[in-house]
């Protein structure tokens, strides 16, 4: 089992499917599953993403594209907030690091007061992705992972792991188990944007992509129970 581990959450799995904002049920589910998991005894950070709040491009007609990136970067940081308010009332110790300086909110981003927490037993909440426009959350949880030595990304999504096409709209795709980092890039697959997959591939750290939905996943996936797509 690893003993230090990355979880992506997107934005969207703070909300209600279709809506924006934050929904209690959706935070509350979510705390839980977490409190649930830091039980196992593993140290566990998280990157969150924005896109209840704000989805850059889509929303930001008629603003330009940095102005638009650090919105979505603020959203992350509402969201984050979220999350260790919802973990705190589980009794999960949590800290907020922030890429863009807040400090009445939370703490800046230092790589080893980051680690200094997970190994105090407190879950760290990566926020405001890499602090620069034109990078994903994925790549920002790529690279928290990689800079922390994290042994495995969990990324949580709406769907049971990587398909061949979107299962949503494809009944006839086909769920992958277990994927290399070059066959994901070179087939494109939807798992992480390019940037990120290079840094994981780069740093050989796995990534198990599972359906956050299912109660009980995030600690099936920490545990190697067979869920979701193992990227390695």
């Amino acid at each position: 089992m690893p003993q230090r581990i990355l979880l992506k959450l997107s934005g969207e799995a703070l909300c209600e499917q279709g809506l924006r904002g934050v929904s209690p049920q959706s935070l509350q589910h979510i705390a839980g599953e977490i409190s649930d998991a830091v039980k196992t005894g593993i140290q566990l950070a998280i990157v969150v993403g924005g896109g209840n709040m704000w989805r850059g491009a889509k929303d930001g007609v008629g603003i330009d594209r940095t102005t638009s990136d650090y919105m979505g970067m603020l959203a992350t940081v509402i969201n984050a907030l979220a999350l260790q308010a919802a973990l705190e009332e589980h009794d999960v110790p949590t800290r907020v690091q922030t890429s863009i300086e807040m400090i009445r909110l939370a703490e800046p981003f230092i790589r080893r007061r980051a680690v200094r927490h997970l190994e105090k037993g407190r879950v760290v909440i990566f926020a405001g992705g890499t602090g620069n426009p034109y990078f994903t959350t994925d790549t920002a949880a790529a690279l928290r992972a990689s800079e922390i030595e994290a042994d495995m990304i969990l990324k949580a999504t709406q769907v049971d792991g990587v398909y061949s096409d979107d299962p949503r709209k494809n009944p006839d795709a086909k769920l992958y188990r277990k994927l290399s980092h070059m066959e994901a890039l070179s087939r494109g697959l939807k798992v992480m944007d390019a940037a990120a997959l290079s840094l994981c591939l780069e740093n050989k750290i796995p990534i198990l992509v599972f359906n956050l939905h299912k109660p009980g996943n995030i600690k099936r996936a920490i545990k190697g129970s067979g869920v979701g797509t193992l990227i390695s």
